[in-house]
């Protein structure tokens, strides 16, 4: 009889210490898998546009991003980019992403043979208007003193 209660002790130890995933602890799941699929950004908004250059991502000027091509995978948070426009050099990347609890979009871009636990610098956007067929990453920027929105408007494909 003490070795039931022992063990029982011991089971419920072990099953009480089991240690939560951060990462499911941390997700905004209806948001995430709302993003699924296939999606176009159809539009790059900001005040000043036609004055200010802005280079998205690290990557290109913003408007180079007008037409790319965005593949979200929710169940694994795994992706890709493709910048296909044809007035900027062209550009395809792996990316990995997630929606925190406080509903921003998360991402890092991945070069090619890194894995995500070696990139140390993302990015993190607002999400806007969200719906089944669209919705907008929300990018602050700093233009002179004052931050200013840069919206990157998107709308599924399939």
């Amino acid at each position: 009889m003490k070795k039931i209660i022992l063990l029982c002790a011991v089971s419920f130890l072990i099953v009480a210490c089991k240690s939560t995933s951060v990462t499911n602890a941390k997700l905004d799941r209806p948001s995430q898998v709302a993003m699924k699929g296939n999606w176009e950004i159809t539009n790059v908004i900001y005040p000043g546009s036609d004055y200010i250059k802005v280079n998205s991502f690290d990557l290109a000027d913003s408007k180079c991003f007008e037409g790319s091509q965005w593949k979200f995978i929710s169940n694994n948070n795994k992706g890709n980019m493709t910048l296909n426009s044809p007035n900027c050099t062209a550009y395809s990347s792996a990316i990995t992403w997630f929606v925190n609890k406080e509903g921003q979009f998360v991402m890092k871009i991945l070069d090619e043979g890194l894995k995500s636990k070696k990139v140390r610098t993302g990015f993190v956007l607002g999400i806007a208007n969200q719906s089944e067929n669209s919705f907008q990453l929300i990018d602050k920027i700093a233009v002179g003193e004052k931050l200013t929105d840069v919206v990157y408007q998107f709308k599924k494909i399939n």
